[in-house]
């Protein structure tokens, strides 16, 4: 029985994005049932296991000359899956969204081309009850956070087999907005937690105390991680009788500066910012977290691949309180009591109520819940530990690698006995490069249609 061909488009390592890591986790698994070709842009990326590793340009000739079964697109905001866009419209596939919204991508990538009428059509497509003069205000570079506003996902729906995203409060959302459209809830799982060196190893590395109580913040450091609101807790919080050392885990944004923020708030002695880190070296800065600052706002309804790893590590976590995380069963700081437990839907295995495997904090009173939480959390080592052991808990029942396997074992037999959809796009997105090339025919001088062969 011949195996179903897959054509799976994402980023791979040594790209720095979580979805090369979480494909590269994926792959080797599915693998084992499918026949895939990954096929991404970057000349260097790393060949999981199991798949064959193409070229993009070379997907639509592989395609003529022996047809895929399904293209599975796994699409963010990031630079590195650009790439993907013009054959997502054109070979209907399977979509796994990672972002709730893809506003800031295919604004910045059409604005770059210069393609500023695209841009205007797409927005209305989008978004047809608003006014069009907002559109102009993206290309003026005037909307900002207002982005968030205006997802911009109807075109990706609309020209899909199936989306796939990672939240069921999404699903739900996106379902209600496009009810015609096949909308699927697919778990993200993430490996164990291995193991890591001594936690003392990464502590003599960063010249970090041995005494300190060390809060860490892993993956790119960026202002949404809410690093400055990090570092003003720290400074207010102060030294104590338990010393606090940061620990930013990741490689800094070019325009945030978390070093000078630091340094204005007098604390750059408490903080280690440490650059990009292997993935290989993850689990060691892992060990040496005692509790994980996993923050997020303004939000793109993603859901966090670091934040599961933290759980998968035992750690305790605070995190930001999300429309889109409404089911996770967490402690309000303000009160220490649970919160969200009538959201959580299922028990323990054994029918007892799921206990909090974090703080949440209310993005409404950030500053004084934040600092609640570090100051509580740093003291009282039995309540890290109780987190870290319901987190851990929580990891196996929902987040392993193996439970999103077999979640896209099923997904992908859905998907495959569903018809690509009937092409309602604006007009240069079904456009399949035939008039570019007999404008370039007609200069050179050749006939009106040299691919016709009445025409030879």
């Amino acid at each position: 029985m011949m195996m179903t061909r897959l054509a799976w488009f994402t980023p791979l390592p040594p790209e720095r994005s979580g979805i090369s890591a979480y494909s590269a986790e994926l792959l080797p698994a599915l693998a084992e049932e499918y026949s895939i070709d990954v096929f991404t842009e970057s000349p260097s990326a790393c060949r999981p296991a199991g798949v064959d590793l193409l070229d993009a340009h070379d997907f639509v000739w592989k395609h003529q000359r022996h047809p895929y079964d399904l293209a599975v697109y796994q699409l963010g905001n990031a630079t590195c899956h650009d790439y993907m866009w013009p054959y997502l419209f054109r070979f209907p596939g399977l979509v796994v969204l990672h972002d709730g919204q893809l506003h800031f991508a295919r604004a910045r990538l059409l604005q770059q081309q210069e393609r500023c009428e695209d841009y205007r059509a797409e927005f209305t497509f989008n978004h047809p009850d608003v006014k069009a003069e907002v559109a102009d205000l993206g290309i003026t570079g005037l909307l900002g956070s207002l982005h968030y506003f205006w997802p911009m996902l109807r075109t990706v729906v609309e020209a899909s087999r199936c989306v796939a995203v990672h939240s069921h409060w999404l699903a739900t959302d996106l379902r209600a907005e496009f009810p015609e459209a096949t909308i699927a809830n697919l778990c993200m799982g993430v490996p164990a937690g291995t193991p890591g060196a001594s936690p003392g190893t990464i502590r003599t590395r960063h010249a970090i105390p041995e005494n300190a109580v060390v809060f860490a913040a892993f993956g790119r450091i960026t202002p949404e991680k809410r690093i400055t609101q990090i570092l003003q807790a720290l400074a207010a919080i102060g030294e104590g009788e338990t010393p606090i050392h940061l620990l930013l885990v990741g490689a800094s944004a070019p325009y945030y500066d978390p070093v000078a923020d630091a340094r204005s708030l007098g604390v750059s002695d408490r903080v280690t910012l440490t650059g990009f880190v292997d993935e290989a070296d993850l689990a060691d800065y892992l060990e040496c977290a005692d509790i994980c600052l996993c923050l997020r706002w303004p939000s793109a309804r993603e859901t966090s691949a670091s934040w599961l790893r933290c759980l998968a590590a035992g750690k305790a976590t605070i995190v930001t309180d999300l429309v889109h995380t409404v089911q996770v069963p967490s402690l309000d700081p303000r009160s220490w009591k649970p919160q969200h437990a009538p959201a959580i839907g299922e028990g323990a295995p054994d029918g007892r109520p799921v206990e909090p495997i974090c703080v949440s904090l209310d993005i409404l009173d950030e500053d004084h819940s934040l600092r609640l939480a570090m100051r509580r959390l740093a003291q009282d080592d039995a309540l890290r530990s109780q987190l870290g052991r319901q987190a851990y808990a929580y990891w196996q029942r929902h987040h392993t690698l193996d439970r999103m396997v077999s979640d896209y074992q099923a997904l992908l037999g859905r998907a495959l006995a569903i018809q690509p959809p009937a092409e309602d796009l604006p007009r240069h997105l079904r456009q399949d490069g035939l008039e570019r090339a007999l404008t370039f025919a007609a200069e050179g001088g050749y006939p009106e249609n040299p691919f016709d062969p009445r025409a030879r």
